[in-house]
């Protein structure tokens, strides 16, 4: 019997993308993110999430895609990766929330040798999704340890020592 996961997606412009709902916190509406200077493009800066800093990374240009204005839409997903062995609560900034839907294992192809603007290890594999794919990404190799040191955020950094919560009322797993 195979196994079936689910996942929530997201859309950066016309792509559809898809973390494994196991690494999402919670989602939440665009709010005030604060700029830490001489940090990569792509780091939008850090947001205060109960009390921590949390570090928001803005995925169109982590990907190499074009920059666009927030809407009402855009959104943070905050998720837990495992970085050096540690969990680390990282912001990821979308141009929209979908859905959670569920994937069966055999449904999942290995990442394309090319064709998506992607680098092909931050994909975990291509979801057969009615007629088309969506982009299955692998939340532990988006965000790296140096980039994520730059913002002093990484877990046993003063900055952001954030625990995982179960509801986003703030209470520990």
């Amino acid at each position: 019997m195979y196994e079936t996961s689910q996942y929530l997606t997201f859309t950066l412009g016309e792509e559809v993308f898809a973390l494994d709902i196991s690494t999402v916190r919670e989602v939440l509406e665009l709010t005030a993110i604060t700029r830490i200077p001489r940090t990569p493009e792509f780091m939008r800066g850090v947001i205060n999430l109960r009390g921590r800093a949390v570090p928001v990374l803005e995925l169109r240009r982590k990907f190499g895609m074009e920059p666009v204005a927030d809407t009402v839409s855009t959104c943070i997903i905050i998720v837990e990766a495992e970085l050096e062995g540690e969990g680390a609560v990282i912001g990821a900034l979308v141009d929209s929330v979908r859905e959670v839907i569920e994937i069966p294992a055999e449904a999942i192809e290995p990442a394309p040798r090319m064709g998506t603007a992607v680098r092909q290890d931050f994909i975990r594999g291509m979801g057969h999704r009615n007629d088309g794919f969506v982009i299955i990404l692998d939340g532990n190799r988006i965000f790296s340890v140096e980039e994520l040191a730059a913002t002093g955020a990484l877990p046993g950094e003063d900055a952001a020592p954030v625990a995982a919560t179960a509801g986003g009322d703030g209470a520990p797993l």
